[in-house]
């Protein structure tokens, strides 16, 4: 059973930066496409930012997050990472990790795995 959890999150002062994981198991990392969602208080769960399944795979961005956020993999780690940099007090939220064989499916939000989330919170 394929599981994903999230870490890194914390408080962060706006200008700052903070790399957040995300850890799989129970699957054949490399075979899933991944990406980022979050999700704030009273607003919808977005799109962050996606990544193909190869390291250095093609990326996706918001384009509230772009040139400032970066996605990688390392498929040897079975682990994803978020590199937020300069982020600002609009990037607080929950942040959720996703996973799936169709990368189609991470892109609009439909991925069948999906971590518990870790908060990030961005102080002015």
């Amino acid at each position: 059973q394929v599981q994903l959890v999230e870490s890194g999150g914390g408080l962060v002062q706006a200008g700052g930066s903070l790399t957040l994981s995300c850890a799989a198991s129970g699957g054949t990392f490399s075979s899933y496409a991944m990406g980022w969602f979050r999700q704030a208080p009273g607003k919808e769960r977005e799109f962050v930012a996606s990544i193909s399944r190869y390291s250095g795979g093609s990326t996706r961005y918001a384009d509230s997050v772009k040139g400032r956020f970066t996605i990688t993999r390392d498929n040897a780690k079975n682990t994803m990472y978020l590199q937020m940099n300069v982020p600002n007090v609009e990037d607080t939220a929950v942040y959720y990790c996703t996973e799936d064989l169709i990368l189609h499916r991470v892109l609009v939000g439909t991925a069948d795995y999906w971590g518990q989330g870790t908060q990030v919170t961005v102080s002015s």
